[in-house]
Order: C-alpha cells, then structure tokens, then sequence
C-alpha cells in the first residue's frame, strides 16, 4: 500500500494548474485526483463526483460540523471549497497518493496539517498582466469576476514562498516537466 503521502499543486486562477493537474494524472497511475466538494454550480462539463462533490451551502456546513474536512476555505464571497478527509483515505486505500488541485490558503491548511507527508508546489504565472489575458480567454469570466480573480491572485502570490516548491508556467511544457520531476523525486524518497 501506498504511504500516505500528498501532493498539493496550487496556483492563482488561470495559472495553468488544471492543465498541469490533467497531465500528471495521465503520465502517473500511482497519482490519483482528489475530488474537493464545492459549493458553487457547476461550470458546462462539469459532472458530480468526477470534477467536483457539488454540495448546498446547507450540506457543506453539516460537514464541517461533522468534522469531515481536511481543509475547507470560503474562496469566493459565499463559495466555499473543501477536501474531505474521507476522499484522501479512499485514494489511500487504493493504493495511490492523492493530487489535491486546490486554492492557496487550502493548500497552507493541508500542508500544516500533513506536515511531512506533503509536497506542496506552487504554480506561478510569469505576471499578472499574462493572467489577465489567460482567465479573458476562457470567455466565463464577467469584468468583476476577472477583477476579483485577478485580486485574489495578487494576495495569493504574496503567500508563493511559504510552498516546497514555486514553479513559473511561462512554456508549459517546461513548467510541466519541472513539476513532474519534482512530485517523481518526492514519491521515490522513503
């Protein structure tokens, strides 16, 4: 069985963590996709269970009376993201590390929590001016809600040295390389 290690790849909005996130998982077997519960509406494509756990504000709040979250943050005003704890003991159970895609503060929640059992990695886009145009080419974004990512990120970047490990997504292909070469030599150590 597989110990109960964790890698948490993080990144403001638009960074190109998803991506990264995607390929991992398709190169790495031993890998296997935490899904975070949400209490936002799925985006088109989205599906229960695969994407997200999407709950009602209700049921989020009867899990963290119940104790059930590793880490739970309010991102956005209202929306609130979590990992459950009995996600990670199910990817443990099956053999394999969990790869948490998760906000900033989440990340530090975990990573606090899991002291030596995580690699955390923060994914860093080259400017703010690049992140702009990234998250204006996904089309789902309203001028305030690009306004409030991009004010997110700003934050979020002032919290890039408390992770393992920063990595800029300039050329994605190299940031991918880097990122897998990183989560490899942590999986390897005993």
């Amino acid at each position: 069985m597989a110990s109960h290690k964790i890698i948490i790849i993080t990144a403001p909005s638009g960074a190109g963590k998803t991506t990264i996130v995607k390929k991992l998982l398709g190169e790495m077997p031993e890998l296997a996709f935490s899904i975070s519960a949400a209490t936002r509406a799925a985006r088109e494509n989205e599906v229960h269970g695969r994407d997200y756990y999407f709950l009602s504000t209700d049921e989020f709040h009867r899990k963290i009376d119940e104790n059930a979250f590793a880490e739970y943050e309010m991102v956005y005003a209202g929306k609130y993201y979590g990992t459950l704890k009995s996600e990670l003991e199910r990817i443990w159970a099956n053999g394999q590390y969990p790869l948490v895609d998760i906000d900033v503060k989440g990340a530090l929640s975990i990573q606090e929590k899991y002291h030596g059992q995580a690699l955390t990695i923060f994914i860093q886009p080259p400017s703010l001016e690049a992140l702009r145009v990234r998250l204006s080419e996904r089309g789902t974004e309203t001028q305030a809600s690009l306004d409030e990512r991009l004010g997110k990120a700003r934050y979020e970047l002032s919290f890039s040295e408390e992770f393992d490990h920063i990595v800029v997504n300039e050329v994605l292909d190299v940031a991918y390389t880097e990122v897998k070469t990183l989560v490899e030599d942590f999986l390897a150590q005993p």
